[in-house]
């Protein structure tokens, strides 16, 4: 039993932009999913761009077809049997990995190692892959019962897109336990270096960063950062050293790839730092460091990846009180039909570009 509301019209076919192998998207014509008990049907208004997703589609890191897309919100269209509390009109946000809270990793709270966190449970047609890149979504039952958000009135559907992407962060700033007045450099400011460099102020954290892009760098500084540099001008250690009595950076985030960017963390870092790496998501990535850098230096290397369901209520908080100013990070909001569009700005930044929103009910101009 499905339940819509009586002036909802639900489309028998939607479309989306549908992975194809080879770095290809193309917008197709595809069934609009059908939903089962305990699940919903999301009529999908925002969804961010994200990095992972670039990623998956520039190394062809998963088999096609698939229809990418994490960082939705939208409107519920229609509700499973057994679904009492969501209702068809509902404004929502939606994660598309819950763990157990069962399991040995659950236990640790290592969430993203969770065999169930890893399934993915919101799809728009053939391997569940997120779907947010298209007109309507099917969230499965356990993210239903976990992992779905209602945006409070007033709220854009594109701030609460950033909802995921600030989890993620969050858990990462939580990882490195910043401490006020601690020395903090963010390598990378595009979106997701951007949002670090929002939460590390906010813990009361000294903020430092870098990026080649000017335009970053401006928003940077507006976002509290007290310094941001372009590390092909400046040398970030010595500028690091000179605010900290020669120490350096007491933490430091990788929110980019690159060559030779984690040696940079490491040559910007006091002994015993910690340094959290988080952009660094494809088993083609290859690091390179001294050993001796980790442990005669008494270094911590940290990886953080995805989202953490004990933070979901405070990212949620975060970005709908307008505490982050994440709107201010958009660039573009572009229907679904320019999708590669999207894809090639978002993989290849200039000066214009920064968060990239897909509105997967606007038509092209």
């Amino acid at each position: 039993m499905l339940v819509a509301n009586s002036d909802t019209h639900i489309p028998a076919t939607m479309r989306a932009a549908v992975y194809r192998g080879q770095g290809q998207i193309r917008v197709e014509t595809v069934p609009t999913p059908a939903i089962g008990p305990g699940e919903l049907l999301v009529r999908v208004e925002s969804c961010g761009i994200c990095h992972t997703d670039l990623k998956k589609v520039e190394y062809d890191l998963l088999p096609p077809p698939r229809i990418f897309g994490h960082e939705t919100a939208g409107v519920v269209a229609a509700v499973g049997e057994g679904v009492t509390e969501y209702v068809p009109g509902d404004h929502v946000v939606v994660f598309h990995h819950v763990p157990c809270q069962q399991c040995f990793y659950c236990r640790k709270k290592l969430y993203a190692q969770c065999p169930v966190y890893k399934k993915v449970g919101v799809t728009a047609g053939f391997e569940p892959a997120g779907g947010g890149f298209a007109e309507y979504v099917r969230v499965m039952d356990w993210i239903v019962r976990r992992g779905v958000i209602r945006v409070p009135e007033g709220v854009s559907f594109d701030r609460a897109c950033f909802v995921e992407p600030v989890n993620t962060c969050l858990k990462a700033v939580e990882a490195l336990r910043i401490e006020p007045g601690e020395v903090i450099c963010v390598l990378g400011q595009g979106p997701i270096g951007l949002l670090f460099t929002m939460l590390a102020r906010h813990t009361g954290a000294m903020v430092t960063s870098t990026d080649l892009i000017a335009r970053r760098r401006e928003l940077a500084v507006r976002m509290g950062a007290t310094a941001c540099w372009d590390p092909r001008e400046t040398d970030v250690a010595a500028e690091i050293a000179r605010l900290t009595e020669g120490r350096g950076a007491d933490a430091v985030v990788v929110a980019a790839s690159g060559a030779d960017i984690v040696q940079s963390a490491f040559a910007c870092s006091r002994p015993g730092a910690r340094i959290l790496l988080f952009s660094q998501t494809s088993n083609r990535e290859r690091i390179e460091v001294s050993g001796a850098d980790i442990c005669v230096g008494e270094r911590i290397v940290l990886g953080s990846y995805s989202a953490s369901i004990d933070l979901q209520e405070e990212s949620a908080r975060l970005v709908f009180s307008g505490v982050l100013p994440v709107e201010e990070l958009i660039s573009h909001r572009l229907p679904l039909g320019e999708i590669s569009r999207a894809i090639n700005m978002a993989l290849h930044p200039d000066g214009g570009s920064m968060k990239i929103i897909i509105q997967p009910q606007r038509r092209a101009a």
